[in-house]
């Protein structure tokens, strides 16, 4: 299954180290929620993923945020780097969802 978006770049701050994401949109949310449920997930129950971003594709795991009720998908810093981005950049993405059929 694979789904393209729109989704602004933003950091959060913890004490040791920041981290950036972008925030799922709700509809694409859902659905994966509702894909993935039944199935083993891992740590966090994170679901796997196949992330493009520009010339960029990697491997990644999307996470369930309790407040928004979205997945949030943590983008590394040599992506942000080879992209160009930074917080507040608005991305185009082609999420591949991985272990799913």
């Amino acid at each position: 299954m694979k789904y393209l978006f729109s989704s602004r770049l933003w950091r959060w701050d913890g004490a040791a180290t920041s981290w950036y994401f972008l925030t799922v949109p709700q509809n694409i949310s859902d659905e994966i929620k509702d894909i993935s449920s039944g199935l083993p997930r891992k740590g966090f129950g994170s679901v796997r993923v196949k992330v493009t971003i520009g010339n960029s594709v990697w491997d990644a795991s999307i996470f369930p945020d309790s407040k928004s009720s979205c997945y949030l998908l943590p983008v590394k810093a040599t992506v942000r780097k080879a992209e160009s981005i930074d917080d507040g950049s608005t991305l185009q993405v082609a999420l591949l969802l991985k272990d799913i059929t």
